[in-house]
This record gives structure tokens, sequence and C-alpha cells, in this order.
């Protein structure tokens, strides 16, 4: 049985506090993007997909930083610079996910684009735990 402190203390390989602990961390991230994508757009007057792209960067970052440091007990990876390479380009497959879903959702749906950042933030959210789970942070031969 989890307690309510294994949730937000210890290190952990346990998948179910794991993926909580991502989701507050992506939350996180989410909204360090959202605001850098409001920024962009509405007082840097940056087209909405390239400040989108530039906002999901610094989610990244925000992201990697606080999944090393609270999500994620088991490293795969000794260098952390290949660590964050791998993070990363799973983090671009992501980017595309998350580029295509807010294109598809203003353009086709007609979802004003922070609206269709939402429903792609919700999408990314399990792939990007998914991978980088799998590929770099689950000790080898556990599921």
């Amino acid at each position: 049985m989890m307690s309510q402190n294994s949730l937000v203390r210890g290190a952990t390989d346990n998948a179910r506090i794991q993926f909580f602990r991502y989701g507050i961390v992506g939350a996180t991230a989410f909204l360090a993007d959202f605001g850098s994508l409001f920024a962009l757009k509405e007082l840097a007057g940056a087209h909405y997909l390239v400040a989108a792209a530039l906002a999901f960067l610094v989610g990244l970052a925000v992201n990697y930083a606080l999944s090393v440091r609270w999500v994620f007990a088991t490293r795969r990876l000794d260098s952390r610079w290949a660590e964050f390479g791998v993070f990363g380009l799973i983090g671009l497959v992501g980017l595309g996910l998350n580029e295509l879903v807010v294109w598809q959702c203003t353009e086709t749906l007609g979802l004003h684009y922070l609206a269709s950042k939402c429903v792609a933030a919700a999408l990314v959210l399990f792939w990007n735990f998914g991978a980088r789970r799998r590929a770099l942070f689950l000790r080898s031969g556990a599921a």
C-alpha cells in the first residue's frame, strides 16, 4: 500500500508513484511551456507554431531538471549529456506530436490555439512518460 509520504518523498521505481510525480512535473513544465507560448505569441508577436515550438523547448528543460531530481530513481546512462540527449530526442518526437495536434485542432477543428495546446499536452504526456521511463529510467528487465 502506498502512503501519502511515498508519493512525494524518497526515491522510487514504482511506476504509479512515478507517473503521479511525472504528472506534477508535467504540469509544472506545462505552465512554463504555456506561459512561454502566451508571451511569445501575444507579447512578442511570433507565429503560433513557432511560439509553440520554442515554448515546448522551455518546457522540455524544466521537465528534465525535475524528472531526474524527483521522478525517476534509476538511471540507465552514466553520462548526463547522453541522458539529456536521449531525453531531448524523445522530446523532439513529443514536439512533433505537439505541433501536429496544435495545428490539427486549431486549423481543422477551429479551436483556439491555447485550447489546442491543452489537448496536445494531455496526449503528449503519455508518450513522454512511457518513452522516457522505458528508454532512460527503468531498470533492465523491469516492466
